[in-house]
């Protein structure tokens, strides 16, 4: 066991007890004790007992002589490259790239030195991590004792998102800054400070934004272009540096993404932190239905239990129970029957339903044509309209026969087919996103799996799209954009048969569901639609349209390098694309008619946020590693080794340390006290002591 080790340029002493060590401390307190009493009674040949029990204990205690063989270990030297969107800038990655190569030349002519290289780049993930260099440097040298680090050299633009606090700072050698770039930049910034995540369909969200001039005097005014789903929305002008309100519309259900773009400054290190994009999730208060049933009927209810289910939804039902053919002489005050409003529905209120259904309803004079002429111009100036058919349809009190059929895009051709037969979806219908992957749907002319039919009323299309038919390929479901508004079209009133499982029912709920949903515009249900979302490092886009061909689509990178993606057919309805996204912040997607935008990363990363270099961010962490910050635009500084107490830095130099960090690779033990020669020592000294008695 050694309990004492002397190190003296690989030689030192060591001790190997023979005795355990707290019964040697017991018999060197006892020989004390017992050599400084006699002593103090001044007894002869006191001083040579002392002496032989000081050789014996010595003995005991096992002295030894080590000399070891030392192999000398190579120092470890970290070089980390900033790669991040920031170091895009100028002429920084030039800067950078110079930098390097000049500092592995002169590691290289060091001896025992390993060197190690690492670098950090900007990561289109979901987030907002900005710059880890810190990060890259400690898995780096993570294996590496922290006796043989010699230190670390950063090339960056200063922008370090990860950097310790001085006090933290865990590398233990010195850490040297060079930093790309140009002292004192400008740039313009817009933050959006505060922003609603919910809205109302319909109102208007209100945002904080702030737009500033780092670097430089914030008096005037900017002016900021607002874009919505891509599409402009007009102009703002804010003052600089002082925070502004900006109110926006809330157009659709879902994400409404805002995208806001401050004006060039008087010195622009770049346009990437000019733009901010904030998600607002649009929120439907309540969805008016208007419902009015010309007859009851077995289908009737089908509606009706539809519409209730979904609480969202507040329906209004009206059956004509009482038409004019059926006028008795009962008085009206003893009829329990509520009077039909139709001044308050389709004269006063009409414009406030969402969605307008005629289920089976007959013209018989209840309804002024003027109020046909409503609901016409209704749909034109953007309402929904559904007009699902019975034999009613085919006879001389059809609703094809007023003005409504000014928006109706299937002509009745008095013909009503009363036998079995199963809904198909036609070849447009497998690309609407109404019909598309329908449960059950008929595909590659295989029949559908639901049930049947039995009554359809015959019509000649005059507009819009078939999506699905009835027999002899007629058109049972019809789907027509008129002005603003949708209008639909359905053949049959029998859908209740899929309602109550006859051979085997079908998706009745999720077509009458898809097709109220597409008439009041819901986004996900569009036929015409641009989207892309980022995906595993990649932008996948996404192009739905009823068309056969589809135009190619212009992809703008957040830095403003600009992409063709050629779309490929990979479904019917459905063109994909994909593109690498190697770059934090905005795509923006267009075809020339539709226009659309999706984030890599978080909407507005720290990565773009500011974008000047800078040595202020690593200065405290250098300087107390016992490093420095240097400026490339000053020159590059030579790189030597210094010792470990050495300063590691000067004005145009930088210094890595010399451990001196070694292995044993031999190990020579000698004892110091041979037993002969203690015994011998002891000997003598009790022969000196026992003469010194006898005088």
């Amino acid at each position: 066991m050694n309990l004492l080790g002397i190190n003296l340029s690989g030689v030192h002493v060591a001790f190997s007890p023979a005795i355990p060590p707290g019964l040697l401390a017991a018999l060197i307190a006892l020989a004390a004790l017992v050599t400084l009493y006699s002593l103090v009674m001044r007894a002869r040949g006191a001083l040579a007992r002392g002496l032989a029990f000081a050789i014996l204990l010595a003995w005991l205690a096992g002295p030894l002589l080590v000399r070891e063989k030392h192999a000398p270990l190579q120092d470890v030297a970290v070089i980390v490259t900033d790669r991040s969107q920031s170091m895009s800038i100028g002429e920084r990655a030039k800067q950078a790239e110079a930098a390097r190569q000049a500092v592995k030349r002169a590691l290289a002519a060091q001896p025992n030195l390993i060197v190690r290289e690492t670098s950090v780049a900007t990561t289109a993930t979901g987030e907002d991590n900005g710059t880890q260099a810190f990060a890259a440097l400690n898995a780096a040298i993570a294996d590496v004792p922290p006796n043989r680090v010699a230190g670390a050299i950063l090339i960056t633009d200063g922008q370090v998102h990860d950097a310790p606090a001085a006090n933290h700072m865990t590398l233990k050698a010195p850490l040297q800054v060079l930093v790309a770039g140009t002292r004192n930049e400008k740039d313009r910034k817009l933050t959006v400070l505060n922003a609603a995540r919910f809205a109302i369909v319909g109102n208007r969200a209100q945002m904080r934004v702030r737009v500033e001039d780092l670097g430089g005097e914030n008096s005037g005014t900017a002016d900021i272009a607002i874009r919505i789903d891509g599409r402009a929305m007009g102009r703002r002008t804010v003052p600089l540096g002082k925070d502004t309100y900006i109110s926006v519309p809330v157009a659709h259900e879902g994400e409404n993404i805002v995208e806001l773009a401050a004006g060039p400054g008087p010195a622009e290190l770049t346009l990437q932190n000019n733009h901010a994009v904030v998600t607002m999730s649009g929120i439907r208060d309540r969805l008016r239905v208007l419902l009015v049933s010309g007859e009851p009927h077995a289908g009737e209810r089908v509606w009706r239990n539809l519409l209730k289910a979904d609480p969202s939804v507040d329906l209004i039902h009206f059956t004509i129970l009482r038409p004019p053919d059926k006028q008795d002489g009962t008085p009206i005050t003893e009829l329990s029957l509520i009077a039909f409003p139709t001044r308050e529905l389709f004269s006063e209120k009409l414009t406030s339903f969402d969605l307008v259904i005629f289920d089976r309803y007959r013209e018989r004079g209840i309804l002024p044509l003027a109020y046909f002429e409503n609901i016409a111009n209704y749909v034109q100036d953007g309402g929904a309209l559904l007009v699902a058919s019975g034999p009613e349809f085919a006879s001389m009190e059809s609703v094809f026969r007023t003005p409504l059929a000014a928006v109706l895009p299937a002509q009745p051709t008095g013909e009503v087919i009363d036998r079995g037969f199963k809904p198909m979806v036609t070849g447009d219908g497998l690309a609407h996103p109404v019909t598309h992957e329908l449960p059950g749907r008929n595909i590659d002319k295989t029949p559908p799996s639901w049930g049947r039919w039995f009554r359809m009323i015959g019509t000649n299309k005059i507009a819009g799209q078939t999506v699905m038919s009835g027999p002899d390929n007629k058109p049972l479901l019809v789907l027509e954009q008129v002005g603003k508004g949708r209008v639909a079209q359905l053949m049959s009133d029998q859908p209740w048969l899929w309602a109550r499982g006859f051979e085997g029912g079908g998706p009745q709920a999720e077509l009458l569901r898809r097709l109220a949903h597409w008439l009041m515009k819901e986004p996900e249900l569009e036929a015409e639609a641009l989207s892309a979302a980022i995906v595993d490092g990649q932008i996948r886009v996404a192009r739905r349209t009823m068309a056969k061909t589809t135009p190619p689509v212009t992809l703008t990178m957040p830095s403003g390098r600009q992409l063709t993606l050629n779309l490929s057919l990979t479904e019917p309805g459905l063109w994909r694309a994909a593109a690498k996204a190697d770059e934090l912040g905005l795509y923006r997607l267009t075809d020339g008619k539709l226009s659309t935008v999706t984030a890599a990363g978080p909407l507005n990363p720290k990565e773009v946020a500011d974008m000047r270099a800078t040595g202020d961010v690593l200065a405290p962490v250098a300087a107390a590693s016992g490093g420095s910050v240097h400026w490339l635009a000053d020159g590059m500084p030579g790189v030597q080794r210094v010792g470990p107490d050495d300063d590691a830095y000067g004005s145009n130099w930088i210094g890595l340390r010399s451990n001196g960090a070694y292995r044993v690779t031999q190990l020579e033990q000698q004892p110091l006290l041979p037993q002969w020669l203690a015994l011998v020592l002891i000997l003598g000294s009790l022969l000196l002591a026992w003469r010194l008695e006898g005088r």
